[in-house]
């Protein structure tokens, strides 16, 4: 490509024809202020916030947006460009709700970090808005419009990566909003409760529906028995609220404090995703022997579904009627382990602690309440788990490493890599593999399903027969699969959607990552690579060896896609109200 040469405060640089002088800059280390840029996502210089001077430009221009130019020279540093900045900065936070002590985002919100660093002691400005509702209905996402400043990140990825469309801008000048159409609350248009909005926004005006008083009382009442569970994208991701390096494992101070917060047993979702791959892997080999419904479409994304619900109810059929990890382990705590124990369910209180929001929707779901009672009480993110922990000031670095409980907690490296794009693929691959062959596999790593290209596609030989795979994460281009299926441009017999890009590991409830963070690592990356290196570690790797989803199905399932598996573990869907 060609190269272009300019100058920036002094330093000559060289970049590729297509850099913006933002990009051009962090080449040279030199910082430029952002608050809506989003690389790839949200490039709109809407905020003005990343202003430069170019010597002979009748204006200052906005660096994120502002392409290189041969022999171009740039300050970033001039008198006129730190008052424009600053202006701007304080035009912002004249209309924003600035009770940061009681903001979810406190000490981790951008543009409190840029008030500090522009040294803001007064705001000169009037606010001119009035305060508006905050939309609470979301079983999932609560919408703060009062803290709202029209970035539009949010909207970006809503439209451009997850192709939800369930918010945008209204109204002109002061009177501009992002919400919902028709001012209509999150609950009532095709949201999937995702969360990408919540952490990609740089403020607090957008967050998760909070459940922690919910599950402080379950655990203070003496007559519930308290189980928790946690999903494998958490542990991967848990530490970051604590200082500790993105891509941090933290499974055993992870046991640890949940112990410590009182919690009677503490569970691996892990577990049942090696169960999930047992009744998964079952319904796909029917599927394929007997002339099913295929391709069978794996269906451990909440979010996912209800996307495929409103957009394409027609291959409802085609997705797994598995209910996700989570919910067959709810199921099986209030039936087997109720059993088991001699509790009776209704005294059973179960709390999922899960890298997604959608869960909190998913965890409603009336189909979803095996025994009659809610598989799943509460659910809370990785977030929200992190401030509990900070409530009782435990040390969570310090924290020995304690084991999860025995019979389900006990899990396979295939259950950890559920939390990773193509980790629900490479797992069932790895147990369809060694039950048609009746071979153990070389080599457990299917490589081919790893990786964050939107859409991965593979032939996958097991024994005799080649089965036809793709795995698509984001929903956004999850749509584009969808719609080559569904024109019968591409045939496939397995298909796997994470609803989140990167999958779990990037879920709406993870640890927020700010937009400057992000432009020198991709948390993807990094908690992906985390996800591994424990299925790397585990002694047994493949679900169909954990000898305790064999103990369970001996002593009450009988088998996979038995009777009674169907009534716990399994459900149905229905079509929704399409938006686009």
């Amino acid at each position: 490509m060609e190269k272009v040469r300019l100058t920036i405060d002094g330093i000559e640089v060289e970049v590729p024809s297509n850099y913006t002088v933002l990009e051009a800059a962090r080449l040279i280390n030199v910082k430029i202020p952002t608050l809506c840029y989003l690389k790839g996502i949200n490039e709109i210089g809407a905020c003005r916030i990343c202003l430069v001077e170019v010597e002979r430009a009748k204006s200052l221009q906005a660096a994120c947006v502002l392409t290189a130019a041969e022999g171009m020279v740039v300050h970033t540093n001039t008198k006129a460009v730190r008052e424009a900045r600053r202006m701007n900065l304080e035009l912002l936070l004249a209309n924003h709700d600035r009770e940061c002590l009681a903001c979810v985002r406190n000490r981790n919100c951008e543009l409190q970090k840029l008030a500090e660093e522009f040294q803001l002691d007064h705001i000169k400005y009037a606010r001119n808005k009035k305060p508006q509702k905050v939309d609470l209905v979301s079983p999932s996402i609560v919408r703060d419009p009062n803290k709202c400043i029209l970035c539009r990140r949010c909207e970006s990825v809503c439209h451009n990566v997850q192709t939800v469309f369930a918010i945008g801008e209204s109204g002109r000048g002061l009177h501009t909003s992002i919400g919902p159409a028709f001012e209509k609350s999150l609950a009532e248009v095709p949201c999937i409760n995702c969360g990408q909005c919540i952490i990609n926004c740089p403020v607090g005006a957008l967050r998760e529906k909070d459940d922690i008083e919910k599950v402080w009382e379950a655990l203070e009442d003496p007559d519930l028995h308290v189980v928790v569970q946690t999903a494998p994208a958490v542990r991967v991701a848990l530490g970051e609220e604590f200082g500790m390096p993105v891509g941090t494992r933290v499974t055993g101070k992870m046991v640890t404090a949940l112990r410590r917060l009182g919690f009677d047993k503490v569970y691996d979702t892990d577990f049942a995703a090696d169960l999930t791959i047992m009744e998964e892997g079952t319904e796909f080999l029917g599927r394929l022997n007997n002339g099913g419904k295929l391709p069978l479409i794996t269906s451990c994304s909440p979010g996912w579904i209800k996307f495929c619900e409103h957009n394409f109810p027609e291959l409802l059929d085609n997705l797994s009627t598995c209910k996700s990890p989570h919910e067959m382990m709810g199921a099986l705590l209030k039936s087997y382990y109720a059993e088991k124990n001699g509790i009776d369910p209704s005294k059973i209180f179960v709390v999922s602690i899960m890298p997604c929001t959608a869960k909190k929707f998913e965890a409603k779901r009336p189909e979803l309440s095996a025994t009659g009672y809610p598989d799943v009480d509460a659910v809370l993110t990785t977030r929200e788990l992190g401030r509990m922990i900070k409530q009782t000031g435990m040390d969570f670095a310090g924290l020995e490493e304690q084991s999860f409980d025995s019979i389900l907690g006990d899990s396979t490296g295939a259950g950890v890599i559920f939390g990773a794009t193509g980790g629900v693929m490479e797992a069932a691959l790895r147990t369809i593999y060694e039950i048609v062959t009746g071979k153990a596999l070389e080599k457990v790593e299917f490589e081919e399903v790893r990786g964050l290209e939107g859409i991965k596609t593979a032939v996958v030989p097991v024994g005799d027969f080649k089965v036809k795979v793709a795995v698509a994460h984001g929903t956004g281009n999850a749509r584009k699969l969808m719609e080559r299926i569904v024109s019968g441009r591409e045939e496939y017999h397995f298909v796997e959607v994470m609803g989140c890009p990167g999958g779990c590991v990037s879920g709406g409830g993870q640890p927020i990552v700010s937009a400057a963070d992000r432009l020198d690592y991709d948390p993807k990356v990094l908690r992906a690579k985390a996800i591994y290196e424990e299925d790397k570690d585990m002694p047994l790797r493949k679900s169909h060896e954990n000898p305790m989803v064999k103990k369970v199905y001996e002593e009450y399932l009988e088998e996979p896609n038995s009777q009674r598996a169907h009534e716990l573990l399994h459900t149905h869907y229905e079509k929704r109200k399409k938006i686009i």
